[in-house]
């Protein structure tokens, strides 16, 4: 069995397919001494800089890396003032006032890695390890459709060959075949998002013939002497180039949606987002479109993993909210997702900076969700320890008192709005208008099959509002909208446009 998984582990890595995108071997489109220099150099830059650069923003342009070390040294309390409204615009401007909610869906929890930070490591010894049958699987997804009433997953798997591309072909097929009873229709999951290990191009291109959303990979940290020291030399995790180029080959391979990440607490915050922003410049340059989203999760305690305590670029509370400023003023169009490790409290106070996605009701215990008995969560049972556990109902609840409305719509995905088509639309400002459509539509849908009755009469007020602004603001499309809503009203689902 050890030779078998070693053999299977030598052949991962291909290396002629992280040297056909570089174009000197020596080089990669991460410098880390130009990244500390950027930084360096924009550190006391006047005042009116900073509001031109603010303004380049507001018009949905991506910053340049001068431009964005310029923000990330902004000391001014005003000029940070005047960035977080700017980002508050931003996102209104491309997305309006809709938040997206998934939940995450942990498929598997063996791993070949050995990472430094994470619980799941192959040599952490007290982690209660598995990898679900599909017909745990499909009880997972029965509970996350029919009685939570999620319409979208990410499902995340450990790097081993028992959660192979083979593995997930059929837990993704498993998830999408999935149709529950609720109180007024019927639940599925319509939209399933991947949070892998870095393929091959001919790997990749399975997902894409599945049919995924999102192919989802975190670089962790960009900076080369960190990621060296918490990943071990002799994993698949280890080879930085491997993992760097890996949104190049889901892009060569068909996958139309990347998304983009760092672990913010490995290395200096600032180097970090600036990691990021050079990631989205190449996916820009090289494939006309860049991430159609970026997440910044901070490290959280796991269960026997001291690295986290001590760690000594801890990100606090203040400077999270810099990172998110700084990302959604340097990439405006993209997707940015705040997770459940984040507490309640601070989730509520960061989503106005520019979030358009975020998970609730989330669990991350191997099959957690069919677990009746496990109330509270288990550390040996999951990668590290979450910050917020609220219902769905409990979150959008909140979300409804804050002026947001939840978006349930996946239509964006099924209509072909992908790729450069929705980069194109995000950037212009339409693809909001046609997802406010969709949201009212599929909130509407989600309140009448799952929402307490004090979640429905805030929602009910959020509804109200928002179609008073579509019959104001886009005339032309009002009556066949409306006639979608009062079908859905009827019992009618998963109509959109």
């Amino acid at each position: 069995m050890k030779t078998e998984l070693k053999n299977w582990i030598d052949n991962v890595i291909k290396e002629d397919q992280i040297t056909k995108y570089q174009d000197d071997e020596s080089l990669d489109f991460i410098n880390d001494e130009n990244i500390e220099q950027k930084i360096s150099a924009n550190a006391g830059v006047d005042k009116s800089r900073i509001r031109d650069i603010i303004s380049k923003s507001l018009d949905i342009q991506t910053l340049s890396p001068d431009e964005t070390s310029a923000l990330l040294n902004v000391k001014d309390p005003e000029l940070w003032d005047e960035m977080e409204n700017a980002a508050g615009q931003i996102k209104r401007k491309v997305y309006d006032n809709r938040i997206v909610t998934f939940a995450p869906l942990y498929l598997s929890t063996t791993c070949v890695n050995r990472c430094a930070y994470c619980g799941l490591r192959s040599d952490n010894n007290v982690i209660h390890r598995g990898v679900l049958t599909l017909e745990q699987v499909r009880e997972e997804t029965e509970i996350l459709a029919g009685k939570i009433g999620h319409k979208r997953l990410i499902v995340v798997y450990g790097e081993h060959p028992e959660s192979d591309t083979d593995y997930m072909a059929k837990t993704l097929e498993t998830i999408y075949s999935v149709k529950v009873k609720t109180r007024n229709g019927e639940g599925t999951i319509r939209r399933v998002n991947v949070n892998g290990a870095p393929l091959s191009i001919e790997n990749f291109k399975k997902m894409h013939e599945i049919g995924i959303g999102t192919y989802q990979i975190f670089q962790e940290t960009y900076h080369r002497e960190t990621y060296r020291r918490v990943h071990p030399q002799n994993t698949i995790k280890g080879n930085y180039r491997w993992r760097l180029y890996a949104m190049h080959r889901a892009l060569d391979a068909g996958i139309d949606d990347v998304g983009i990440g760092a672990l913010f607490g490995l290395y200096d915050w600032r180097f970090e987002v600036m990691g990021l922003l050079y990631h989205a410049i190449e996916l820009e340059k090289r494939f006309g479109i860049g991430p159609h989203t970026i997440s910044f999760p901070r490290l959280e305690p796991a269960e026997n993993t001291p690295f986290i305590q001590n760690s000594s670029y801890r990100v606090n509370d203040e400077d999270m909210r810099k990172i998110i400023t700084v990302l959604r003023l340097a990439v405006p169009y993209t997707g940015m997702i705040l997770t459940a490790r984040e507490n309640a409290k601070m989730r509520k106070e960061l989503i106005p900076l520019g979030i358009t996605q975020t998970d609730a009701s989330s669990k991350i215990g191997l099959g957690a969700y069919n677990d009746q008995n496990e109330k509270n969560q288990v550390g040996k049972r999951q990668q590290f320890i979450l910050g917020d556990t609220r219902s769905l109902d409990e979150v959008v609840r909140e979300l409804a008192e804050m002026g947001y409305i939840t978006s349930f719509c996946t239509a964006g995905y099924r209509c072909g709005r992908t790729g450069k088509c929705i980069m194109d639309l995000l950037r212009s400002g339409a693809e909001g208008r046609f997802c406010k459509l969709n949201a009212v539509i599929t909130f509407r849908e989600w309140l009448d099959d799952f929402a307490s009755s004090a979640t429905k009469e805030v929602g009910e007020r959020v509804i109200e509002s928002e179609i008073k602004e579509i019959k104001e603001t886009m005339p032309k499309v009002f009556e066949t909208f409306f006639s979608q809503y009062q079908k859905t009203l009827k019992g009618e689902r998963d109509l959109y446009f």
